[in-house]
């Protein structure tokens, strides 16, 4: 059983951003809390919505039961808090996966291309008695908070920023070494399995899989024989 935690525009020009601060929440709540990842999922991009980078949204999952949901929020509120950006509009959702409905997915994926309004987000969360607050700014957060719920609960959408021992695995990289680490398979984007060769990744940075079905799946290109990993939002 899963709880997924949602957060958005946790910062301005000046903060660590809103992946890097979903995984030091995650890095709090995994002392006592089993976190199985955390992932990104992008949103609509367009000149009425306020937004400080790239306007996308984190979501933790954390494998436990549904009777820790409102200990999790509250602890995850109280880092939010504690780290308040002047000039973010941080909002915050968390929700066991037996209250994610299909309105809240529905919203997730309207998120990918519409302007939405925080007051849907706000019924949704009421009608599916979900935990969702804005924690400072002028409270549009809650959009990207619960949108992200539905996107991350529905799979299908967006990268992992954290999943098993992938940050640790930088540079180039043996096949072997990725699927170890928490890769379920890595394929081309028609559909060739790779199982051998060596993956390269822009910079120093770690590769960034996808959530395929209830796997991590891994894309990359193949030029003149050079497998270069693909980032997909």
């Amino acid at each position: 059983m899963t709880i997924y935690v949602g957060i958005d525009d946790t910062g301005n020009s000046e903060s660590v951003g809103t992946g890097k601060f979903a995984r030091i929440i995650a890095g709090e709540l995994s002392k006592d809390y089993p976190v199985y990842g955390v992932t990104r999922h992008q949103f609509y991009v367009h000149h009425d919505i306020n937004f400080s980078l790239h306007n996308f949204g984190a979501v933790i999952h954390v494998d436990t039961e549904e009777e820790h949901a409102c200990d999790i929020f509250e602890l995850v509120k109280e880092v939010m808090q504690d780290n308040f950006n002047d000039g973010s509009n941080p909002g915050l959702a968390v929700a066991h996966e037996n209250r994610i409905s299909p309105a809240i997915v529905a919203y997730g994926k309207d998120a990918k291309e519409e302007v939405l309004t925080s007051k849907r987000a706000k019924n949704l969360a009421v009608n599916s008695n979900i935990r969702l607050e804005s924690i400072g700014g002028n409270g549009s957060g809650v959009i990207g908070a619960v949108a992200g719920l539905g996107l991350a609960y529905a799979g299908n959408d967006g990268r992992f920023l954290q999943i098993g021992r992938i940050r640790k695995l930088k540079g180039p990289q043996p096949v072997e070494n990725l699927i170890g680490a928490g890769i379920d398979g890595i394929f081309t984007p028609d559909g060739r399995s790779i199982t051998k060769g060596i993956i390269f990744n822009e910079g120093d940075k770690p590769v960034k899989p996808c959530p395929i079905n209830g796997k991590v799946i891994l894309f990359v290109n193949e030029e003149n024989g050079v497998l270069n990993a693909v980032t997909r939002d």
